[in-house]
């Protein structure tokens, strides 16, 4: 059976920068500008982004491209006879099954909050008890798992319908949805009174933030960020390029995607700091920004309810679309390996992330006392196993197998990632690609090891 390809050019930019575009744009990226120096940290991610981002996403959407197939039978394809490098195929499978049993249940949230935006249960919320609003929430697992379930049976609903009806279509649509929606609650943050401070406390370059957080923190910072804001080492970016035309150099194309998550992210920032500038609240960074902080400001704002939906579909856009593209990998790999056709495939996979993300869910509540990882509850060691460990070994193994003459090589990567039209990548790079990027990366894994 001949493999499914993406319909259009823009629909395949669009899932694939939904898969890269998720929650850390806006929960993290903000933040970490500001605490690092504003225009200085932005530089330096930037240039991660082309340094590091960049060919790695390179690599995963060329051994996709050029095996026309998910995770572990792409390593079969592409590898030499009595190699193992499809022992990671497997790895990154088991990693987006552990990124989805907490992705599942923090989309879940956002729905969960667009609904209680919509339906007016923050009118009466005084000021000062929205994360009252937050604990309830957790504290409830009936709530929290019932938004889970609707995050799983509607993302693996999308995909039941194929790549080009299903996940292209409905991407589409939200994609579109998500960057319309961004501006227009940028440009309303940014003309609030007294909104400049916070615009200028994003943006400016200060020496003074640089200095107190030290310049290597800072570079560690930027190279972490710009790694992990494009979800790049388990395959979850493989999984398109197997979908992908020949039309389009992958560089052209990875860049376009690059710039995409880039701008959802800056935009964030535009949102979030002329917002707490205004009415006088601190910036934070991961849930309580998104779940306290910003709740407390829309409930104080003139049409806060209509403001507070709108960032709330926009967040559940942006969470849904990494979900539909993650869930892809999970629905392909039985497809591929045990030749399951798509509705089961779909079912199965549905039957067992519903009950796979329960954890998560009942780590806030039933189960809360129960600790995985050192003192870490069962999301932030889901996470950490995902982002400090998979994200970044899966990265070097990448590089690694398409850079060695161990692996499927650099001729193969270089005529399959600069096949089609556009900008090249020049044969010129190898010694940095071989030497210098790998231990780029291997930074990156140390300090999420380090306390």
């Amino acid at each position: 059976m001949e493999r499914e390809k993406f319909g259009s050019r823009i629909g395949f930019i669009f899932v694939s920068a939904g898969c890269a575009i998720g929650i850390g744009n806006v929960w993290k990226f903000p933040y970490m500008a500001g605490k690092y120096g504003g225009a200085i940290f932005v530089l330096f991610y930037l240039l991660f982004l082309i340094i590091m981002g960049l060919p790695v996403m390179t690599m995963e959407l060329s051994v996709g491209r050029a095996s026309r197939k998910s995770a572990v039978l792409s390593y079969k394809e592409l590898e030499k006879p009595g190699s193992k490098w499809h022992i990671h195929g497997w790895l990154c499978i088991a990693g987006c099954y552990l990124l989805m049993m907490y992705y599942t249940t923090v989309s879940g949230w956002m729905l969960s909050y667009a609904w209680k935006f919509l339906t007016g249960k923050f009118d009466n919320v005084a000021s000062g008890s929205v994360g009252d609003v937050f604990g309830g929430m957790l504290a409830n697992p009936t709530e929290m798992a019932v938004f889970m379930a609707i995050t799983v049976i509607l993302g693996f609903g999308v995909l039941s319908l194929g790549v080009q009806k299903g996940l292209e279509k409905v991407t589409k649509v939200m994609m579109s949805g998500l960057l319309i929606l961004i501006v227009i609650l940028a440009i309303h943050s940014v003309i609030l009174p007294g909104g400049q401070e916070g615009l200028k406390f994003y943006l400016a370059p200060n020496i003074e933030n640089v200095r107190s957080v030290g310049l290597f923190n800072l570079i560690v910072g930027a190279m972490n960020q710009a790694f992990f804001t494009l979800s790049l080492g388990i395959a979850s970016m493989e999984i398109f390029g197997s979908y992908m035309s020949k039309d389009k150099s992958i560089v052209s194309e990875s860049i376009v995607i690059i710039i995409l998550d880039t701008f959802v992210a800056l935009f964030a920032g535009l949102i979030i700091f002329p917002a707490c500038s205004a009415y006088g609240v601190a910036p934070d960074h991961g849930p309580s920004l998104i779940f306290m902080t910003l709740p407390e400001i829309f409930i104080n704002m003139p049409g806060g309810r209509i403001w507070g939906t709108l960032f709330f579909i926009f967040m559940s856009f942006a969470s849904f679309s990494t979900v539909t593209a993650v869930f892809e990998n999970l629905v392909a790999w039985p497809i591929d390996n045990f030749k399951w056709d798509r509705k089961k495939s779909v079912i199965c996979n549905t039957i067992f992330m519903l009950v796979a993300s329960l954890p998560c869910v009942f780590g806030y509540n039933i189960w809360s006392n129960l600790h995985i990882i050192g003192a870490r509850d069962v999301l932030d060691s889901e996470d950490f196993i995902v982002s400090n460990l998979l994200l970044p070994i899966g990265a070097i193994i990448y590089t690694l197998f398409c850079v060695t003459k161990y692996g499927w090589g650099f001729d193969n990567y270089m005529e399959e990632v600069n096949t089609g039209e556009g900008l090249k990548m020049t044969a010129k790079l190898k010694p940095y690609l071989v030497y210098v990027l790998p231990v780029l990366i291997l930074v990156i894994l140390i300090s999420g090891l380090l306390p």
